[in-house]
């Protein structure tokens, strides 16, 4: 097949088009599993969280039961959502509205001037409206079909090309936790992530711990699974380089770098386990949540591999020290994340310029895009 022919599949107006994001969210985000956050984020009963499913806002919420429950954060009432954010040892759930409220199971319970408002009311026909949730690898997802298959149908196939890493063993890093937008659309975002073309330009400085060259890659279903081992220099001294205490044996050792779908990025390495979480906010603005677990070890272990790394690391992002290095431009700020979000922003500017044209696509290393593209074509089409 002639380089001509490898030609991205979505036109411009899917990256542009509040139409486009109106479907996207119809058809993808309301259809398929999101995730809402750790196990640990939901401990105790009364304990919540909301997340945003496509057109749905859905909560979490633990039963004095121990058991997670999900449910549309609609009050039967009038609509009004029950919950804002997350919450902490609630002991029922009222509508700021009116008052309307709920126990932890998601029953009506109680209805202000029940009796000369509405009269015969069945409280038992207006309890919340369930979805779905269920856990994988210490992950909390939702679906907004409380009937939807189980987790493992949707994640089942992609399970062998994870890393062999022990989330449950792992600890959050808090330090290590953000949020951020990028001016672009979610699936430029995405696209950048499982474009393997890019990987030895772009972060040829930030990412060369890596041997990009050996990198194994392809999809399974709707997800996308990646694999490449440690460039020898660096793994000669590992302990050494390594930012954090190992995770993994050294027989192990790699980077595997999967993107779920619809937009959760997984970055399995050798010392540590991270979630890059894209939420579309707009046709050109998405959310990306970033969450960091590691061994499970003192502060003070922390600290001593990070005082035998840091010197490694400066040298080989920028060839330079930290003194020397100039934060305000993104291509030389040593942070292969502010390459990647530059990158992707003034990709969506473009788009917006009356010269762009779809040029060809690499025929390896640009497939994995063009894959996805079609697989959400398909989303679109059903």
């Amino acid at each position: 097949m002639s380089n001509k022919a490898m030609m991205h599949v979505l036109p411009v107006e899917a990256y542009t088009s509040q139409e486009w994001f109106d479907r996207e969210q119809l058809k993808i985000f309301s259809r398929t599993w999101r995730f809402a956050g750790f196990r640990e984020d939901i401990a105790d009963p009364g304990d919540s969280i909301t997340v945003q499913a496509g057109l749905n806002n859905i909560f979490i919420i633990k039963g004095r039961d121990h058991r997670l429950r999900a449910f549309h954060n609609i009050c039967r009432h009038r609509g009004t959502q029950l919950l804002r954010a997350a919450g902490k040892a609630q002991k029922v759930l009222t509508c700021p509205y009116h008052d309307w409220t709920y126990d932890l199971e998601g029953k009506l319970i109680s209805v202000p001037d029940e009796d000369p408002e509405f009269p015969n009311l069945d409280k038992s026909c207006y309890g919340l409206k369930p979805a779905k949730v269920d856990i994988w690898r210490s992950m909390i997802f939702v679906h907004p079909d409380p009937d939807a298959g189980s987790i493992m149908e949707w994640f089942g196939d992609i399970e062998p090309f994870l890393g062999p890493h022990n989330v449950d063993e792992l600890i959050e890093y808090p330090e290590a936790r953000g949020s951020y937008e990028i001016n672009a659309n979610w699936k430029v975002v995405v696209e950048n992530y499982i474009d393997v073309y890019h990987l030895s330009h772009l972060h040829s400085g930030t990412l060369n711990m890596y041997d990009h060259a050996k990198a194994e890659y392809q999809f399974v279903g709707p997800h996308f699974a990646f694999w490449e081992p440690l460039a020898a220099d660096y793994l000669e001294n590992i302990e050494r380089n390594a930012a954090m205490p190992l995770v993994l044996p050294k027989d192990k050792l790699g980077a595997w770098v999967p993107m779920l779908f619809p937009g959760l990025g997984l970055g399995e390495s050798e010392s540590d386990w991270s979630i890059f979480h894209i939420t579309p906010l707009g046709p050109e603005l998405s959310r990306v949540e970033t969450r960091t677990r590691v061994k499970d070890t003192s502060a003070w272990e922390f600290q001593k591999q990070q005082w035998r790394s840091s010197r490694f690391f400066e040298k080989s992002i920028t060839g330079k020290y930290a003194g020397d290095k100039n934060s305000d431009d993104p291509m030389t700020s040593g942070d292969f994340t502010a390459e990647d979000i530059y990158a992707c922003e003034q990709q969506q500017k473009s788009l917006r310029s009356p010269y762009f044209e779809v040029g060809p696509s690499a025929e390896a290393g640009e497939k994995p895009v063009r894959e996805h593209q079609q697989i959400v074509k398909t989303y679109l089409d059903s």
